[in-house]
């Protein structure tokens, strides 16, 4: 969840802001008027979920207005030092959340009125697409800072003014501000469009399975777990770190949430055990930072994806889980040769319950995920499964100590409304941009653009998105920067990406029959080249003979729908992996702020470190992009995720200059290329196996090097 961007520090912002919902979340009468209407929301959209037969308009419309409410009630307008001013602001806040839920009645009493005027507004119609625009701007004021409230006044104005003024590609002609507001608004492309769509469906209900898993008990099953699991081992509280991220990011899909939760255990106890603070507060920051790209949830980013893709979401989470476990043991390898180093302690604790008492008592957890996934592989759809799993929670803590009681299935749906609340406006507010984009085409012109600017090249081209990326994330949270990115430059990487698997076909002379029939058509004397392979240049050289007319033609023709789909979504998932470095990457990083805060270490410092440890976000996109870690079978898949492992952490050791004792500065160097060979995609096994063995032969010469240092002296 991000923080508000004002001019005051980052803590002190925190502070009042959680101070001030605090005030109101305790409050004599407002507490339970927001501990009710949090019930309300949550049944009503496991309502809208199931046997709803409302509109998706009318379902999204209610979508903003309940948590436009919640909202206003919960996240003051502005800090009131007195009493007055508090009930003032409170005042107006009230105002201003029933102005938004009456914008949601209103367009479902007199959408119909509107078309049989011709969709000519009335006085009434602009009053309430108005106010229905700019609260959802107040309340991501409110919630994500200034900046997409400006980048979505900028994006509306260039519709309805100023890009008529813009020379070149982006001039556009502009749209009378009646179709700007209908598009906005009332029309279901803008606020209560797609994006909105996914936010009351796949978005609501996983974050509600994530609360009652953790009304539960869930969540402490899970360190308690971890703690069993790596705790025991020498920088065991680092491998703890790393896998109660991994299992509570696998639920809580929010790098902030997971690393307030799970590090106010596993920073001490990395202290405790010999690591450097900083060092503490990185491996936290950077281990919550993959929990969003850890499935079933990933944050919103897996819906999201599934919707653009149009590729089945169970698809996307299991291809996503090789590459989210790469990441997270990387993060490993960081924290192993930091307890090296550091000569951490293993720490011991004879009242800690053994890892077979803690599954004994909390294996039931487990449970829900199971009905999660088996749900989803019958073919029940998202929401449904999660509707099943959530209904699972309830049954399965039956067989706890403490079953859930009604109390803890009230609580758990006002933690799920209100964990929700940021993510829902965050959503309805990014559909603005979206609307503006598809309206203008600015999305095609961009990839058309940033093409241009590689000069062609996939690498130079997923560099500048990684730069557009956090450039963005220093204002928009990360979901937002996904979707803008994705909008804007996933085509020009897919077509990249489509293009390269093209070139590889051609290479290797296994063009299919359909398509050598366009190159009968463009390049006819150029026929007999394509039935035996050919050197990487001649095939580039006859690929540029196909005019741009028949370029798409091609691919469809020589790559099957399933690589296609499969290009795209890997496409996308180089943007979310790459969305994700703005919670670790200064100057704005938000989940190493608050790691530093538990750890009381410099908060710059610390974000430095955690960017450092979170190097996989980089590399493993690369192998999105040349590799078929997630397009190709799972044999394919396996063998560049073994080679993989072991290239990242070959970097590691050259980043460190340590491996199992320090390395000198030749042997440092040697561990980059090192590592390259087993990671670059060059398609021979025997490249990857000679790195492999050179790294092996390098790991045991440390290792020895390491027990003649650690020898005592002979006197």
């Amino acid at each position: 969840m991000a923080e508000p961007s004002t001019g005051e520090p980052l803590s002190e912002v925190r502070d009042e802001s959680a101070s001030d919902a605090s005030e109101r979340l305790d409050h004599r009468l407002l507490g339970p008027v927001i501990f009710g209407l949090a019930i309300a929301t949550s049944l009503i959209h496991l309502y809208f979920n199931t046997v709803s037969t409302l509109s998706e308009l009318w379902t999204s419309a209610l979508h903003f207005g309940l948590f436009g409410l919640i909202c206003a009630l919960t996240t003051p307008m502005l800090k009131a030092r007195s009493v007055s001013g508090q009930r003032l602001v409170l005042g107006v806040d009230v105002v201003l959340g029933l102005t938004a839920l009456a914008c949601a009645v209103y367009l479902m009493l007199f959408e119909n009125a509107l078309y049989e005027r011709g969709v000519t507004f009335s006085t009434a119609d602009w009053i309430f697409s108005i106010a229905a625009v700019l609260l959802i701007l107040e309340f991501a004021r409110r919630t994500v800072g200034w900046f997409i409230p400006v980048l979505c006044i900028l994006a509306l104005s260039y519709v309805a003014w100023w890009g008529q003024y813009v020379d070149g590609i982006f001039n556009f002609p502009g749209l009378t501000w009646e179709t700007v507001l209908f598009r906005s608004y009332i029309g279901g492309q803008g606020m209560l469009g797609s994006i909105a769509r996914i936010s009351w469906t796949y978005v609501f209900m996983f974050i509600l399975f994530g609360a009652f898993l953790v009304k539960s008990g869930a969540g402490d099953f899970i360190i308690e777990l971890a703690r069993c699991a790596a705790g025991r081992f020498v920088g065991g509280p680092g491998f703890v770190a790393v896998f109660s991220s991994g299992l509570m990011g696998s639920v809580s899909g929010s790098s902030v949430a997971n690393t307030v939760s799970t590090g106010v255990i596993t920073i001490p106890l990395m202290r405790k055990a010999g690591f450097p603070p900083r060092f503490a507060a990185g491996v936290e920051a950077a281990a919550s930072t993959g929990g969003q790209l850890m499935p079933p949830v990933m944050g919103a980013g897996a819906f999201i994806m599934a919707s653009y893709t149009q590729v089945s979401y169970l698809t996307i989470i299991s291809v996503a889980a090789l590459p989210a476990l790469l990441y997270f043991l990387s993060v490993a390898m960081f924290v192993r040769i930091e307890a090296k180093r550091s000569h951490a302690i293993k720490l011991e604790d004879d009242d800690a319950p053994t890892l077979k008492e803690v599954l004994k008592d909390g294996w039931h957890f487990l449970l829900p995920l199971v009905v999660l996934v088996a749900a989803l592989v019958y073919g029940f759809t998202p929401t449904y499964a999660a509707g099943i799993a959530i209904l699972s929670v309830i049954v399965a803590s039956r067989l706890s100590r403490h079953p859930m009681g009604p109390k803890d299935i009230l609580d758990a749906l006002v933690m799920g409304a209100r964990n929700i609340t940021t993510t829902a406006i965050l959503l309805i507010t990014v559909g603005l941009i979206v609307m503006v984009v598809s309206t203008t085409g600015i999305g095609n012109t961009f990839s058309i653009m940033i093409t241009d600017w590689a000069g062609g090249s996939l690498l130079i081209t997923i560099v500048l998105v990684a730069l557009a990326s956090l450039i963005l994330g220093m204002g928009l949270p990360v979901t937002a920067a996904y979707i803008v990115l994705a909008t804007l430059s996933a085509p020009a990487i897919y077509n990249l990406i489509a293009q390269s698997q093209l070139l590889d076909m051609v290479m290797n002379g296994n063009l299919p029959e359909q398509a050598k029939s366009i190159f009968m058509l463009v390049a006819p004397d150029k026929m007999e080249l394509l039935n035996a392979p050919m050197d990487r240049a001649t095939a580039e050289q006859l690929l540029a003979s196909v005019p741009d007319t028949f370029s798409n033609q091609l691919l469809e023709q020589a790559l099957s729908p399933a690589i296609l789909s499969m290009a795209l979504v890997a496409a996308h998932m180089i943007i979310f992996w790459l969305s994700q470095d703005s919670n670790v990457t200064p100057p704005v990083c938000l989940t190493a702020f608050a790691a530093a805060a538990i750890a009381g270490t410099p908060q710059m410092r610390t974000g430095f470190t955690a960017w450092k440890l979170a190097k996989g976000l980089y590399i493993v996109p690369l192998l999105f992009a040349y590799s078929p870690l997630i397009t190709g079978d799972f044999d394919q898949m396996l063998q560049v995720f073994c080679f993989a492992l072991l290239g990242i952490y070959a970097i590691v050791a050259g980043l460190e200059g340590y491996l199992e004792h320090p390395l000198n500065p030749v042997v440092r160097v040697l561990m980059f290329p090192i590592g390259l060979l087993m990671l670059w995609p060059h398609g021979q096994v025997l490249l990857d196996v000679t790195g492999l063995v050179i790294f092996i032969i390098a790991f045991v010469w440390s290792s020895r090097q390491s027990g003649r240092l650690s020898r005592p002296a002979v006197t």
